[in-house]
């Protein structure tokens, strides 16, 4: 019996190189085929570009193409940057055509087109169509792969419309045929099983169901969210504003949109800038994403620190100050940062406009008056408690009342105003409100202790 421990290839993405630049195609194809798809953007990210270049280069366009389809529209289009116009397309033709004008958004025109020219002409201009629309609106999210039948046509034809159509489909789950008149507008849609339960001599028009629920191809992501929110569709049939049938937008491809969305707007307000960072890319192009928002960070924090220096001595003879210095200025940051989090969302969703900051100025401040209170005499007792001065649990406990009311006001109004002057709130908001607070809490406590500054020794 062999006891002898199996070996695990804790680098697996140098066999995978090692493979391909052996001409070991064969292999490669099939350890990448055994790989999960997290497994396998996971190997990807371990590799330089011309080291992706090389394992791509062994794959076929369809094992390329699948691998593709697990990384970032940001990871797949630097792949196919890599290489010939001719192979680039090859490996795109296998993916759905929204796909393909995703990532092909992410490429130069030169790029882009260089690789559409290899597409035979009337697939080239369907990923054309797609490309035309922004990405995050319906018409931009839709696929055009789907099964489309005459409204003349029988049963019978529709079936066989059903063989012809199968290799176009691929593997596409499909469960409606998307019923059409001549001019192309939709009229109806038809539930596949529906086929199994009438004679072959029935007219399509007599089984679909009439007039179903449509988006108009330029409707929001969020209207798309709120619409998969109220209706339980897989899918919903997109149409232009003369009604014709254009494409359908999938449940599956609204959510994937909306977590990407949140997930950009969460770099931003961590002050990831210029798209998509991997710690794949180069370092100079990393470092000066970063630095363009840490640079303006630190002369905001050089202002908030410039506080507690003009009260130097006064920190010096109350040392107990210093505990809650912080305390107050990341609860009041806590506090800013969910009014924040709702005026970003508001506005995404259009329920409010960068006008109505007063109206969303005096909402914050009802509910900073409450939580503000409620922290305010929280900490005041910590300060009770751990001095046992009653005076100190005083200036902590107005200081973090205050100044949760002032971050509020801040968090709710300053996303509205940073967007009526053109700029990204998400990432001018965050650091706006760190330095605000900072320096307000500072002063508080800081000025007040000064003022009383015997009673708290």
């Amino acid at each position: 019996m062999n006891n002898t421990p199996t070996q695990i290839d804790e680098r697996p993405w140098e066999t995978l190189v090692d493979l391909a630049q052996q001409g070991d195609h064969h292999a490669v194809n099939q350890q990448v085929s055994e790989c999960t798809a997290s497994d396998q953007a996971y190997l990807i990210a371990h590799l330089d570009e011309s080291e992706v270049e090389s394992v791509v280069g062994a794959l076929t366009p369809t094992a390329a193409a699948e691998l593709i389809s697990h990384l970032s529209e940001t990871q797949a289009a630097g792949l196919l940057a890599n290489l010939e116009a001719d192979a680039a397309a090859a490996i795109l033709r296998e993916l759905p055509a929204d796909e393909q004008a995703d990532i092909l958004a992410d490429l130069s025109d030169h790029q882009s087109e260089a690789i559409l020219g290899e597409f035979p002409a009337s697939e080239a201009e369907q990923v054309r169509v797609l490309a035309a629309y922004d990405e995050n609106v319906a018409g931009g999210l839709m696929t055009r792969d789907l099964l489309k039948l005459s409204v003349d046509s029988t049963i019978a034809e529709a079936i066989g419309r059903i063989g012809e159509t199968l290799d176009e489909l691929g593997d596409d789950d499909i469960r409606y045929g998307y019923v059409v008149d001549g001019d192309d507008r939709l009229v109806g849609v038809l539930p596949m099983q529906n086929l199994l339960f009438v004679k072959r001599s029935t007219r399509v028009a007599d089984s679909m169901i009439a007039n179903p629920k449509t988006v108009r191809d330029s409707a929001s992501l969020d209207e798309l969210i709120d619409l998969f929110d109220v209706h339980h569709f897989l899918g919903i049939p997109v149409t232009d504003e003369e009604g014709r049938l254009c494409g359908v937008v999938h449940r599956d491809r609204v959510n994937r949109a909306e977590g990407e969305v949140a997930e950009s707007a969460y770099l931003k307000s961590q002050g990831i800038v210029g798209g998509e960072e991997l710690r794949t890319m180069p370092v100079a192009v990393r470092s000066r994403r970063r630095l363009s928002w840490l640079s303006v960070n630190i002369l905001l924090n050089i202002g908030a620190a410039s506080v507690v220096a003009l009260f130097q001595e006064t920190l010096q003879s109350v040392i107990a100050l210093a505990v809650f210095l912080p305390i107050i200025s990341d609860m009041s940051g806590c506090s800013g940062n969910q009014a924040v989090a709702v005026s970003m969302r508001e506005l995404s969703l259009g329920l409010i406009r960068p006008t109505e900051v007063l109206r969303v100025w005096l909402q914050e401040m009802s509910v900073g008056l409450v939580n503000g209170l409620a922290l305010g005499l929280l900490v005041a007792l910590a300060g009770y408690i751990y001095q046992g001065n009653v005076w100190l649990g005083g200036v902590v406990g107005i200081a973090l009342f205050v100044n949760t009311i002032v971050a509020v006001s801040i968090g709710g109004t300053v996303p509205l105003i940073v967007k009526r002057f053109g700029f990204d709130p998400a990432i001018a908001s965050g650091p706006l409100l760190t330095t605000i607070t900072d320096m307000r809490g500072f002063f508080l406590v800081l000025g007040m202790a000064s003022q009383i500054i015997e009673r708290l020794n």
